[in-house]
């Protein structure tokens, strides 16, 4: 899958965050937020662009002093390289595990993919993979907690200038937080506060869960009295709300689905936009009538 972000959500995906911020994704079933949390993913880890180095060519010298010849452009191999990325992100996947992301070319060479592999070795990737419960012990609720916590330290550790952990932000990415509360035994409760813990350690944090209408409207077991009130609570605490759904007038060739971005407190910057997700994975992302 193409890394490639479509402009219309650019100024959504940001490198940096705003700290203490949540942003919360949202999905039903035939419209997944994969797509959309590579390309968070990509937006967290890219290496960032070099600063200029030299002053901007057009500038006149201020005395009638001739200026200085100018000597032979910069060989490549004399320009800045990229700066590495401001943040380390930890992943909590609890619904695919890393060969999965990895086929969906966040690490691609196509569209400026970022390297998994080497964003790791360099302390600003960290995967805790908790389909398999790798890392995890038996899944419960504390053993989850305390793996996240223990990551969250060792990135921070491994950011600063000799380990101090102070040269680095980190940002919790989750994928599937709701299903912890099918397979760990935990309430939505203990499962909303152990997430309220890992953002009082980490930058920012940045969750998906599923928000179906069987599981958000009928409320006949106690698993769905906690998604709702889990997905509901989230959504009204989220500075960002990213939901995906399926056209209300059914399926459409050109048409995956509706993206609604929602931010909290600020409604003039609210958008709804029609996307398409083509075979090769690349996205468009456009506006009604286009």
């Amino acid at each position: 899958m193409s890394s490639r972000t479509p402009p219309l959500l650019e100024p959504h995906l940001l490198s940096l965050p705003q700290p203490s911020s949540l942003t919360l994704l949202t999905s039903v079933l035939g419209a997944s937020t994969n797509w959309l949390l590579t390309r968070h993913l990509h937006a967290l880890l890219k290496p960032s662009s070099p600063s200029p180095t030299t002053a901007p060519s057009n500038l006149l010298p201020l005395s009638n002093t001739p200026a200085p010849a100018r000597g032979p452009p910069p060989s490549p191999s004399q320009t800045a390289p990229p700066r590495a990325p401001e943040t380390s992100v930890l992943f909590l996947s609890l619904l695919r595990d890393l060969p999965f992301w990895r086929e969906t070319e966040v690490s691609g060479a196509r569209g400026g993919g970022v390297d998994l592999d080497l964003a790791a070795a360099r302390k600003h990737f960290a995967f805790v993979d908790g389909l398999s419960s790798l890392g995890l012990g038996g899944g419960t609720v504390a053993e989850v907690r305390r793996t996240v916590l223990d990551k969250v330290g060792e990135l921070k550790r491994g950011g600063g200038i000799g380990g101090d952990g102070e040269g680095r932000k980190v940002v919790l990415v989750v994928d599937g937080l709701d299903y912890l509360l099918a397979v760990a035994g935990g309430s939505a409760v203990e499962i909303k506060d152990m997430l309220a813990e890992w953002r009082e350690h980490t930058h920012a944090a940045i969750v998906t869960v599923a928000a179906d209408d069987p599981l958000i409207k009928e409320q006949e077991t106690t698993l769905g009295k906690q998604h709702a009130w889990f997905a509901l609570s989230l959504a009204h605490e989220a500075d960002t709300l990213l939901s995906l759904r399926l056209l209300d007038t059914g399926a459409a060739r050109d048409v995956s689905g509706v993206i609604r971005i929602t931010h909290h407190g600020d409604r003039a910057d609210d958008h709804e936009y029609l996307y398409y997700v083509g075979g090769d994975g690349g996205v468009r992302v456009f506006e009604r009538g286009q």
